[in-house]
């Protein structure tokens, strides 16, 4: 009996739980979706289980991550239909139902939502997994070779166990509001109506003004300062501190601004005299006004939260996208090895506590000797190799004195006119100037890679840099306005106009790590006496050795370099260490790794960010309509237009949607400037892709649940209207 009741009424108020069964339904999807990921990772022909682990862990937070707003969202949407069915369940209790009986129809009700829901949400889950396998594959650069049905048992009883403890939460608390509500008030509930109420028009209008200053305040601040990680490093305390004021002042304007909203509409609304009282507009601002002054905190919070999601999403693709067009330009060789080099004298101790004198060296490390007298030997891959000694632009003693270095970037930025890039102020680059490397050198490796050679002459000079267009823009302005360079007695020119990044890498790395080399004649270097910053062996395996078999040679397992120990001269004085070795296998490996796992990351939490915020949004509207349902019954008793109360839901619900949103379209706007400006010491970014697809899931997401939203809202001013004239 009580289920065929609760089935009737699930059949007669399906309408009240289309928000309900549509929010819960794209949880489902997503939550089972992206929960067959390691079977994903299977299909789409990635073997490396190190890739599975990694995103079935990162998931796995995101997971409670979406059950917890999952939950809310149920309890939330569920709130709201309580509210339309109480005076239905207070019938009943006048009928001669019990308030057990009562809550056990709202249960089963819930029951056959939520089972309903489960039951779609699986089968576009289903379906949405088949398709993710090709999304999977295209990330992570791999070929589907032979494509199967995947399905997810453990996907499956997680999502249903996830499920099924929300049902029970919102079970608790309608069992909660049964139990504690009256009956009076239940029968009561659909004559209440929600009080017009507006703030002092002067005050909001002053408040929405003081939010709006703020908010631009924080925007110029955070245009002027940048983000923390672009400050020098002894000022990254106090960076850190001012972009935490940033953030306060952007949030708390955003919180003032709606908070001042409502009294504003009406004032602007009512010097435009000929707008104000045409048709329903007058009706239409004192209802967003009212509604303004209820939810003005909740918007603020939305927005803020939409800023996230777009932000994340724009920014997080577009980073990735801009490192995987670097990855084939910044490793030109199969392995690279480098070695550093001291720049002082003194003693230490080894670990057994034995005494030795470490100095700075008087000639380069052999490499490829080095490696020998480690068991690895190179000609089993490579026919030759080229290695290529980096200096720093003074001598050892000059560096140990403080003195000024030639190739200052400071120095750079004054007599060019051209601010130096965030993120270089305080850098190694501009404390001890930029690197310099011999000319033979140079050329030995462009020889070696198959790239364009350099003629300098007997003083010229060109800058190399294989990072962001930021940092090879200034260094252009440099050579482009002809800026010479002293350097023991030589008055260097420069050879060319512009930074050829192409041929700027000196060995493999993830994101490039020439952040500015000069190279200059020999004989400048031999007469400066330079010390030696690091040397760099470049490695390409014959066209008979596998990469397999040569990545084995210098022992790569992903997890590190080479070697890592401190390197000796004849005399038995420390001169250098070991540095790091970067397999070109290796940092496509961990690029592809990066792709996958920042894409699933940005997307994933993208769309859950704005479904809650979308789901909210729609039912505080909803809510709002039918406490409103009397006024729009009086709007047509007094003889209005159905198409004028049409027009006036459609306005307000535009206004409570997009309002939100521009405001974190906006603050998007400005952080994804700052951002861009950041990322471009790293490589070109571009956000045109990556905004589209951004607002694709807006569409698809946001725009569907103002769509929904809309049609119920329309539903319920029409039931309220065909019942004022019925009576």
């Amino acid at each position: 009996m009580l289920f065929k009741l609760a089935w009737g009424n699930v059949r007669r108020a399906g309408r009240d739980y289309l928000i309900y069964l549509l929010t819960i339904t794209l949880g489902v999807t997503v939550f089972y979706a992206f929960n067959t990921i390691s079977l994903q990772v299977d299909v789409a022909g990635i073997c490396d289980p190190d890739v599975s682990y990694l995103l079935d862990r990162t998931l796995g937070g995101l997971t409670m991550f979406l059950g917890v707003v999952m939950g809310f969202l149920m309890v939330y949407a569920n709130s709201f239909i309580m509210r339309r069915r109480n005076k239905e369940f207070g019938l009943y209790q006048v009928l001669g139902m019990t308030r057990g009986q009562v809550a056990r129809v709202m249960a089963l009700e819930t029951a056959i939502v939520s089972g309903g829901a489960l039951t779609l949400g699986l089968l576009c889950g289903v379906d949405l997994s088949q398709l993710m396998v090709f999304f999977t594959a295209s990330l992570f650069k791999t070929q589907i070779a032979n494509f199967r049905f995947i399905f997810s048992p453990d996907a499956l009883m997680l999502t249903m166990g996830c499920l099924i403890a929300i049902f029970l939460v919102t079970l608790v608390f309608n069992l909660r509001v049964v139990r504690r509500a009256q009956l009076v008030d239940l029968m009561g509930s659909g004559r209440k109506n929600e009080a017009v109420k507006t703030r002092n028009q002067l005050l909001s209008g002053i408040i929405c003004v003081v939010g709006a200053v703020c908010i631009g305040v924080a925007y110029a601040r955070l245009l002027h300062d940048g983000f923390p990680i672009s400050a020098p490093h002894d000022e990254i305390d106090a960076a850190m501190m001012q972009f935490e004021i940033t953030t306060g002042l952007v949030t708390l304007g955003t919180v003032l601004f709606f908070f001042g909203l409502s009294g504003l509409l009406i004032r602007l609304l009512q010097t435009l005299r000929g707008v104000y009282w045409r048709g329903l507009n007058m009706f239409t601002t004192r209802q967003l006004a009212a509604k303004v002054n209820t939810v003005s905190i909740s918007m603020a919070i939305i927005s803020m939260i939409l800023f996230f999601a777009i932000t994340s999403v724009t920014c997080g693709m577009s980073i990735v996208s801009a490192m995987t067009g670097a990855v084939e330009r910044v490793n030109p060789v199969d392995f690279s090895q480098t070695v550093m080099y001291n720049q002082t004298a003194g003693t230490a101790s080894d670990a057994d506590g034995n005494a030795y004198e470490f100095r700075a060296p008087t000639k380069p490390v052999d490499i490829v000797a080095g490696l020998a007298e480690r068991g690895v030997d190179t000609s089993k891959v490579a026919d030759r190799t080229c290695q290529v000694d980096v200096y720093h632009s003074l001598s050892t003693d000059q560096l140990n004195n403080g003195d000024k270095c030639a190739f200052g970037l400071l120095d750079m930025s004054r007599r060019t006119g051209k601010e130096l890039p965030g993120g270089m102020n305080g850098s190694d680059a501009d404390t001890w100037g930029l690197d310099v490397i011999r000319e033979s050198d140079y050329n030995r490796l462009m020889a070696y890679t198959g790239r364009q050679q350099v003629d300098l002459g007997a003083d010229g000079y060109v800058i190399t840099c294989d990072m962001g267009e930021a940092i090879t823009e200034f260094y252009d302005a440099v050579m482009s306005q002809g800026l010479t360079f002293e350097l023991a007695g030589h008055t260097l020119k420069p050879a060319a106009t512009k930074v050829d990044t192409e041929t700027s890498s000196l060995g493999d790395s993830a994101m490039g790590s020439n952040s500015g080399t000069v190279v200059v004649p020999d004989s400048v270097v031999d007469d400066a006496n330079l010390a030696l910053n690091y040397s760099c062996l470049d490695v390409n395996y014959r066209k008979d050795v596998s990469v397999e078999k040569g990545d084995k040679l210098f022992g790569f397992d992903r997890e590190g370099g080479t070697i890592g120990s401190e390197i000796f001269d004849e005399k038995g004085h420390n001169i250098a260490f070991w540095g790091i070795g970067t397999l070109r296998s290796e940092m496509f490996y961990q690029m592809n790794s990066t792709r996958g796992l920042v894409s699933y990351l940005a997307i994933y939490i993208g769309f859950v960010l704005v479904v809650a915020c979308a789901a909210i949004l729609a039912i505080q509207q909803l809510s709002g309509v039918a406490d409103s349902s009397r006024s729009y019954r009086v709007l047509a008793e007094l003889g209005c237009d159905d198409r004028q109360i049409s027009r006036s839901v459609l306005a307000q619900q535009a206004v409570f949607f997009l309002f939100p949103l521009a405001m974190g379209i906006t603050h998007s706007a400005v952080a994804l400037h700052v951002i861009i400006k950041l990322v471009r010491l790293f490589g070109g970014l571009t956000i045109g892709g990556m905004v589209s697809l951004t607002c694709a899931i807006f569409l698809v997401a946001y725009g569907g649940y103002f769509v929904v939203t809309y049609a119920m809202s329309h539903g319920i001013v029409r039931d309220a209207i065909r019942v004022s004239r019925s009576e």
